[in-house]
């Protein structure tokens, strides 16, 4: 694979402020679960960075692509992270289970360590990732959530295209 400088690993738009209509504490347990839950940003963080090094001897496009979609997740990560800190929670790695706080764990990722597996393993996560946002979307009623999970989505959507194309080169 030859290094292209030209992909965008983050959708062409703004991101909407981060702010809130008021406390909620259902919204800001779910923002907890968006960084530290099992499908969480801190997850994707991290299995992009053990991606990264995983595929540095595949080629510099690759590695590289892994480390900037990392780039991106971080920013969801923080973003996650001040919603969570507006609507009331301590922003840890942690998310709300069964009304305790319970810490992010790497045990939370599955590692593959062959390339079409670990592409593949990476486009689930981001998969899964959009469903629970648009299905948070759903439930939330405070626009200034649901306008910047929506345009978080945009970002995982280009994530899933990145990912197809990747596995898509392979054959």
């Amino acid at each position: 694979m030859q290094e292209n400088t030209s992909i965008e690993y983050a959708a062409n738009a703004p991101y909407p402020p981060v702010c809130v209509h008021e406390r909620n504490p259902k919204y800001a347990a779910w923002m907890l679960d968006n960084v530290g839950g099992q499908r969480s940003e801190i997850s994707a963080v991290s299995l992009y960075f053990y991606n990264r090094l995983i595929t540095e001897e595949c080629g510099n496009e690759l590695s590289e692509a892994f480390h900037k979609i990392s780039i991106v997740e971080m920013h969801h990560l923080e973003i996650f992270g001040k919603l969570a800190c507006l609507l009331g929670e301590e922003p840890r790695l942690w998310t709300v289970s069964r009304r305790s706080k319970v810490y992010w764990s790497p045990g939370y990722n599955q590692y593959p360590k062959h390339l079409p597996a670990l592409l593949k393993n990476a486009l689930n996560a981001e998969l899964t990732t959009i469903e629970k946002y648009q299905n948070q979307i759903a439930h939330i009623q405070d626009p200034s959530i649901t306008a910047i999970l929506q345009r978080i989505i945009l970002d995982e959507k280009l994530h899933v295209s990145i990912l197809e194309k990747m596995l898509g080169n392979l054959k």
